[in-house]
């Protein structure tokens, strides 16, 4: 009768013990998830199709540098400025806003297409290598302390944009 005494307080305690463990356990463990790179900006360069791009930015700077030469002589008069420049500088702004958004709108047109093909060969590269995420290496830099080169898919990304 003194070994049923011993067990009958053993038997809840256990339990309770057996529970409390079981709630400190995982239940489910994932299996780890791969993490790479790819340098986006190195990718965008070295695209075949980045030259038009390159081109027409050229093009958008050097006419809206004419432009702005003729806009800062007439900010530099400050309050001084006649009616008839102040007539002049604003039709100078006007027409360098206009010619800064009429570039914007096409430079956007070119880089978009370039930018969906960029992530399109990012996703296959991640997915051919197991790869779960993939961060811009410009941007993990100032997050990532330390990072295996094998994790850097920028050149698997820039060869399967250049077959394209």
């Amino acid at each position: 009768m003194k070994m049923s005494l011993k067990f009958g307080f053993l038997a809840p305690a256990l339990v309770v013990g057996g529970f409390a463990l079981g709630t400190l356990a995982p239940h489910a463990q994932t299996a780890p998830q791969k993490i790479a790179f790819v340098n986006v900006a190195l990718v965008l360069k070295a695209h075949p199709d980045n030259a038009a791009v390159v081109a027409l930015q050229a093009k958008a700077d050097a006419e809206i540098k004419v432009l702005d030469d003729q806009i800062k002589p007439l900010q530099a008069q400050g309050a001084k400025i006649s009616a008839a420049d102040k007539d002049k500088l604003a039709q100078l702004i006007a027409t360098a806003q206009a010619k800064a958004k009429e570039y914007d709108a096409q430079i956007q047109a070119k880089v978009t297409p370039l930018t969906a093909q960029v992530d399109t060969a990012v996703a296959a590269a991640a997915k051919a290598n197991g790869v779960a995420v993939v961060m811009d290496a410009a941007t993990a830099n100032g997050l990532v302390v330390y990072a295996d080169a094998s994790t850097d898919l920028t050149k698997a990304v820039q060869d399967a944009v250049a077959k394209k």
